[in-house]
């Protein structure tokens, strides 16, 4: 496993678009996420391509569902080579649990984590949905509920990072998107942090997109996010 901290999101509509992308990045200095959008257009073939060009994969299906389909749809994530899946935390104990077991009996078993609250919502956002917590206290009540479960870490915020460092210990692994470089837009995250606020708060992998897919030159941006994160590690 190479030691970057960084998993760059190949947030594309197509393969060929995403494979544009990984021919110009190093798969010794970065490791790549595929969401929902690529991973139904292009599908198992897209991941197992490029698990084959020795990048590390964080497949990221936010897989929801009753226990026994999200047992095995994380074993066919295990089956593809992936290096990291998630599941959301909300679905429950039952399911995460249902995870953690199906992936313990893998030859290849990878990290599993929850997403706790998504970046993009706020503490107004999560009222509607009846949840009186702020977000913060959401945050840690699935976090808490996912290690109790066995599951490697969660997804956050880096706002949240120091806190559940805190609560839960270092080696529980924070993945944290909504990383921007000073000076980037914040399209539609609305908790954000440079990467090396991010690291210094907790964080031990960036998920970042546009910064480094839409830079004019993708290599470069990721090698001084890299450079950011190693004068702060």
């Amino acid at each position: 496993m190479n030691s970057s901290r960084v998993v760059v999101s190949l947030d594309f509509s197509d393969a060929k678009q995403a494979l544009d992308l990984t021919r110009k990045l190093d798969p010794e200095n970065c490791k790549l996420k595929i969401g929902k959008e690529l991973f139904t257009r292009a599908g198992p073939g897209l991941v197992e391509k490029l698990v084959s060009s020795n990048f590390e994969i964080f497949l990221d299906l936010k897989y929801h569902d009753i226990p026994n389909t999200v047992a095995s749809a994380c074993r066919a994530a295990a089956d593809l080579g992936v290096w990291m899946v998630n599941v959301h935390a909300s679905g429950g104990r039952a399911m995460l649990e249902a995870a953690g077991e199906a992936l313990d009996k893998t030859p290849n078993k990878p990290l599993l984590i929850a997403v706790t609250v998504l970046t993009s919502m706020s503490d107004e956002d999560i009222r509607e949905l009846a949840i009186m917590n702020s977000v913060a206290e959401q945050v840690l009540l699935l976090a808490r509920l996912a290690k109790s479960c066995g599951l490697d870490g969660v997804v956050c915020s880096a706002k949240e990072a120091n806190q559940l460092s805190i609560e839960l210990g270092k080696s529980f692994c924070l993945v944290t998107p909504g990383i921007r470089p000073a000076g980037s837009s914040n399209d539609d995250q609305k908790r954000i942090m440079t990467p090396a606020e991010a690291i210094n708060a907790g964080s031990h992998y960036l998920v970042i997109g546009r910064p480094i897919t839409k830079a004019a030159d993708p290599l470069a941006a990721l090698n001084a996010i890299n450079a950011e994160i190693n004068s702060v590690i």
